[in-house]
This record gives structure tokens, sequence and C-alpha cells, in this order.
């Protein structure tokens, strides 16, 4: 049995259905926030990170976001937006910001599913796994920027090779 026969069991699921079925699958705290909005966390190697996935029916798109928390010195904020900058060239599903009035370091995507497509279960688990992947690869250059002062440039050279935790 293929792991979408696992969770697939009637016609036209709701993609936040899956995700809760992985959720409970990995064994993953979570919360089902609206019939569209999900809330999990999920253990890294450096952090637990804090994932949310919602449906938008307006728009046929399931938002992913993977935050953990981050309070960087103030004049620090400079490096670490140009850290950012040069990250994100180096990522292609998705992008980091920073959003300082929460102090999260945030990793968005966005998985558009127009025309009624539907997402599968190794579709959405990869989404889930790309975003801890991410944050795990580039957590150590986040923080040797902001505590260590070393330069966006050498802070990313620890980020050259992936990193593998639990996702």
């Amino acid at each position: 049995m293929s792991n979408s026969e696992l969770y697939l069991t009637g016609e036209d699921l709701h993609p936040i259905d899956l995700v809760e079925t992985l959720a409970e699958h990995h064994e993953w705290e979570f919360d089902r926030v609206t019939d569209d909005q999900i809330a999990m966390a999920v253990e890294g190697q450096w952090r637990t990170y804090s994932i949310t996935l919602a449906w938008s029916e307006r728009d046929e798109t399931l938002r992913l976001v993977c935050t953990f928390e981050m309070e960087p010195p103030e004049p620090r904020l400079p490096a670490l937006y140009e850290t950012l900058n040069r990250t994100n060239e180096l990522c292609w599903t998705g992008g980091f910001s920073f959003w300082p009035e929460q102090k999260l370091m945030v990793w968005r995507y966005g998985l558009v599913l127009a025309g009624g497509q539907m997402a599968g279960p190794e579709q959405i688990d990869r989404m889930i796994s790309g975003a801890v992947a991410a944050c795990e690869r580039f957590y150590p250059a986040f923080q040797l920027v902001s505590w260590a002062d070393r330069s966006p440039a050498s802070a990313l050279q620890v980020a050259i090779a992936e990193a593998y935790g639990r996702a």
C-alpha cells in the first residue's frame, strides 16, 4: 500500500484534512484552528518550529508559514536583512522574512492548486519537511550574523551543505 492509499479514503479531501492526518501520523502536536487552518509544532535539530497551513478557497492556495522566535540586537538588523536577501537567492521553494514586531523569523510557501487540483499527502509532507529543512539549514547563519558579529557572506558558509533534521 502506498502512502497516498494510506491517507486517501474519499474523493475531494480538504487539504487541511490531509495535513491533520499527516500530523497524526508523525505524532506532531497540532491544533485544528478552523476548517481551513491547522497549526502544529515540529521539532528540528536546532528548534521546535511553529508551522501553520491554511487553505484559501478564494485563490486556491495552500499556504505554509513556518516560524521561530528570534530577537536580534537592533544594530545587527541591517546585516540580518542582507543575510535574508542572500539566503533567499539560495532558496527556490519558498522564502524567509523577519517580522520585527513579533520577533519571528518566517519561512513562507504557497502551493497553488488552481482548477480543482488536489494536493497529495506526499506533496504536503514535502512542503512541511522542506520548510523545516530550510529553517535548519539557515538557522546557524542567522544566529552567527545576529550574535557573533559575522558578515552575511561568512555566516552563510555554514549553510552551504544541507542540514538534516527531523521533520
